[in-house]
């Protein structure tokens, strides 16, 4: 028995260098690479996959989006926000300044996808490389408790995850949590 295929957009977001194309490559089954090419604009890529929903099966083509960093790419970047189901928050956690861009990141595609506060996990990426200079955990899961009173309303959390793209540290756990999140809101159980 076939089952119906759901798409949903998912839209990476944050500061340049942090690891979004990298997250992104590991969700779709590519290595890691230490070098950094820089995203011009937006560049996306679909991935098919399977995540159960309270207990039912269902078929997800995630189409991943990949978000430039760059202050230059903003006016541009905002026309690819437009049917963004869900958004995956990047920072880099030994980059305070990336963690400190976060608010704008998320204001910016609640305020450009078309539909208003959408499903968003904030993910500590560079994991691997974490030090006692390091963002700690504890502040990435307070501020999504924060974001959570804001989207309680509309029948979600927001979740804090540390990453690793070059270790695939929760990669996959990220977009299952997120596509889970998307079905349940299409479904209406919230």
């Amino acid at each position: 028995m076939s089952r119906q295929k759901i798409v949903i957009k998912v839209t990476l977001i944050g500061d340049a260098a942090v690891g979004k194309t990298s997250l992104r490559n590991r969700f779709m089954g590519k290595g890691f690479r230490g070098d950094h090419l820089m995203t011009i604009a937006a560049d996306f890529a679909v991935k098919e996959d399977e995540i159960t929903v309270d207990d039912k099966k269902y078929s997800v083509a995630y189409q991943v989006w990949d978000m430039a960093g760059d202050k230059k790419f903003t006016q541009l970047r905002t026309r690819f926000f437009n049917g963004t189901m869900a958004g995956l928050c990047v920072f880099d956690v030994t980059k305070l300044e990336s963690f400190n861009s976060v608010p704008k990141w998320i204001e910016e595609i609640w305020k450009n996808n078309g539909q208003g506060v959408i499903p968003i996990i904030l993910l500590g990426n560079k994991s691997d490389l974490r030090d006692k200079k390091s963002i700690p955990v504890t502040k990435g899961q307070e501020y999504a408790k924060m974001l959570s009173g804001r989207t309680s309303r509309e029948g979600y959390d927001v979740h804090y995850m540390d990453t690793s793209a070059k270790d695939g540290i929760n990669i996959k756990e990220a977009f299952h949590s997120i596509g889970t999140t998307v079905i349940r809101k299409m479904l209406g159980n919230k």
